[in-house]
């Protein structure tokens, strides 16, 4: 088959396809998982780098790092998207991996904050900075670069593997977390083995150099070059060049921020979800999660290949009403299953907090009112309450007032009441039904995601097509998806609902989905050429 001709005049190369999808859905991995690796190890990250005497207040200030480096992501989309646009498509993604591969195994480098004090976290963040820059021009060309040598007809399932890369990137920073874990032993991955994932990152950064300079130039930007029309400033001409500004604004809102805020809902949100909500054990925490995405990752490549057949719009539209439908749902049933008895005790004995000033902020070292600091035990003990004025503050769990405010006593209490703060490890039966409702969220992050690697390539013009697809796409997704970690973990500790943070995600879809019915257009049959 090397070297047929195809419809449209497109040129099979069955050696050539295979390495191409190879090698950039190796790369989208390898970045990725030096991406997600932080948001895996937040935790740990916050009590080296920020630490305080409040957990909730750490891992706030580690997930604020995690937003920094996306809210950098759009910067890098310009950035590579003008030199994947003017240089191509190939020597720009090989820059991108560089740099995210580096600042990576720095992480895993930099001296603690009681070690050289504030320095750490500030070169912390430059690191974030430089993950993100990188981040911004990697999903662009590697998308790109699929799509370009796609044979018609099959663009969107040779895509679809750009999109499980995503995902396989998430589930590999999961895998080398947990199994350095098992190999170095607790003592020693609390005091400095959680760096080892970080440095792993240049065996990563060596194999896929290694995969994509064994790659030629995308075949329709050689034409391009050949012809002269290139783009002399694609960005300038990404804003200016007829109706690209509102197909950037359709990408923006209706594609890239609804799959990503549902995809970081079933990786981030669920992982916090189980080990700060529901206390599961972080092992089994991380084992669900990780466990459904990699049986999950069968679904982008389903709906990459079935968007070929039905178009790209129909599996993203269906996705986000299923999406809207089932996501409180399901959650509220992993925390039916995952921790029975403080789903029935949060059921039957409700917190309920009352004072003159119940005002509560989560990054606050020490809360400014006896209400709120009430609020601030419930919070680090991840237990849900509800707030009331009045003007005496007090404390009622299941209707009765507890005498004893202290902490001690309020622990008591919530015990009394069937409360339980303990590490929970759900049986082999219930772990299974969270991860059973774990792999359908995942099976619908495919749905919205799968196809949309050959929408968004088929979406803008070829000229302009690095730098129109990039800048959208990772503003939504940084802006939107990135700071939900944050910002679903701050609502949750400012209501003490563990559910209360899915509004977010609700709200975006709702907003994506509109979009997507009134403005997007079909692209399927679309010629990448043009």
């Amino acid at each position: 088959m090397s070297g047929t001709a195809a419809s449209g005049g497109h040129v099979i190369d069955v050696k050539r396809d295979r390495l191409v999808i190879t090698a950039s859905a190796l790369g989208t991995v390898f970045e990725w998982y030096d991406f997600y690796i932080y948001g895996v190890l937040a935790p740990i990250i916050g009590r080296t780098f920020f630490p305080t005497d409040n957990p909730t207040v750490e891992l706030l200030y580690s997930l604020a790092g995690f937003a920094i480096g996306f809210g950098f992501r759009p910067l890098g989309a310009a950035l590579f998207g003008f030199l994947g646009d003017r240089w191509g498509r190939k020597y720009t993604f090989l820059a991108t991996i560089v740099l995210m591969g580096g600042a990576t195994a720095g992480v895993g480098l930099t001296p603690s904050a009681a070690s050289i004090g504030l320095a750490a976290p500030v070169i912390l963040i430059l690191l974030r900075i430089a993950q993100g820059l990188a981040l911004g021009g990697e999903y662009g060309g590697a998308a790109i670069y699929v799509a370009e040598h796609a044979p018609p007809g099959k663009r969107g399932f040779y895509t679809s593997f750009i999109q499980a890369g995503v995902i396989g990137g998430f589930i590999l920073s999961l895998v080398v977390v947990v199994g350095t874990q098992w190999v170095v032993g607790k003592a020693v991955w609390d005091d400095w083995g959680w760096r080892l994932p970080f440095i792993f990152s240049l065996a990563l950064l060596a194999i896929s150099l290694w995969m994509r300079l064994m790659l030629r130039e995308s075949p329709v930007f050689t034409a391009m070059k050949n012809a002269g029309e290139r783009s002399r400033n694609p960005l300038k001409e990404a804003f200016t060049y007829p109706g690209n500004r509102r197909r950037m604004l359709v990408a923006m809102i209706g594609i890239a921020a609804g799959f990503t805020v549902i995809a970081y809902t079933v990786m981030f949100q669920a992982l916090y979800f189980l080990q700060s909500g529901l206390h599961v054990s972080p092992g089994i925490a991380q084992l669900l999660v990780g466990g459904s995405a990699f049986a999950g990752m069968g679904a982008f490549v389903f709906f990459g290949w079935l968007s070929d057949r039905v178009g790209r719009r129909k599996p993203i539209i269906i996705g986000y009403v299923l999406v809207l439908l089932l996501l409180m749902p399901l959650y509220q049933f992993m925390g039916s299953v995952a921790n029975p008895a403080l789903y029935r005790a949060a059921d039957r004995a409700p917190v309920v907090v009352t004072g003159p000033d119940c005002s509560f902020d989560p990054f606050a070292k020490v809360q400014p009112s006896a209400c709120g600091k009430l609020l601030d035990h419930f919070s680090k003990r991840g237990i849900p309450y509800e707030k009331a004025g009045a003007e005496r503050t007090a404390v009622t769990i299941g209707g009765t007032t507890v005498q004893d405010l202290s902490d001690e006593g309020l622990d008591k209490a919530l015990i009394a009441r069937g409360y339980d703060f303990g590490v929970v490890k759900p049986d082999w039966p219930r772990a299974m039904l969270i991860f059973l409702a774990l792999l359908l969220l995942w099976t619908l992050s495919g749905a919205t995601y799968g196809p949309v690697a050959a929408l968004l390539s088929e979406y803008f013009p070829a000229r302009i097509r690095y730098s129109s697809l990039s800048i959208p796409y990772h503003i939504g997704t940084g802006y939107f998806g990135g700071f939900l970690p944050l910002v679903s973990q701050y609502i949750v500790a400012r209501t003490g609902d563990p559910y209360a943070g899915l509004w977010y995600t609700i709200v975006v879809v709702a907003v994506a989905l509109v979009t997507c019915l009134v403005a997007l257009l079909e692209t399927r049959d679309a010629k990448l050429e043009a």
